[in-house]
C-alpha cells in the first residue's frame, strides 16, 4: 500500500486491522499454553517444571508492558 501510494487513513486502518488481529493470536496461543503446559507443569511434583513454568509466565508478563510507565 505503502509503494502504491495509498491514502494514509487506509493504510492505518489495514495496520491497526492486523496489530488487532496479532492481539487475538497472542491471547489464544496464552490461553491454550495456560490449559496445556503450565497447567500440567503446576500439577506436576516436580519443582523444576514448576519454576520454570512460573517464569514462563513471568517473562511473558515483562513482554507485555512497557517498563517505565
Amino acid at each position: 500500500m505503502i509503494a502504491s501510494d495509498e491514502y494514509c487513513v487506509d493504510i492505518i486502518t489495514q495496520s491497526l486491522a492486523i496489530q488487532k488481529s496479532l492481539s487475538s493470536l497472542d491471547k489464544l496461543m496464552v490461553e491454550n499454553h495456560l490449559n496445556t503446559h503450565v497447567l500440567h507443569d503446576m500439577a506436576s511434583s516436580d519443582e523444576t517444571k514448576q519454576a520454570k513454568a512460573i517464569e514462563e509466565m513471568v517473562n511473558l508478563y515483562e513482554l507485555t508492558h512497557v517498563r517505565g510507565k
